[in-house]
């Protein structure tokens, strides 16, 4: 049985920021890596997934 992420935002870098977006019901901001072998990250305070657009290339590459 597989859960969905509660949010999920496509982006085009493999490092993003995330503070939870609810101000100060948010949470402390941060920085996430995405890895290249899943093309994917969630944040560890929210649960919210960031996925690598298909075409992005990978910062540093």
């Amino acid at each position: 049985m597989t859960i969905e992420a509660p949010e999920v935002e496509y982006v085009t870098t493999t490092r993003v920021a995330c503070d939870g977006g609810e101000g100060a019901l948010g949470h402390p901001r941060v920085w996430l890596s995405i890895p290249p072998e899943t093309g994917w990250v969630e944040c560890g305070y929210c649960d919210k997934r960031f996925i690598l657009k298909e075409g992005a290339e990978p910062e540093g590459h």
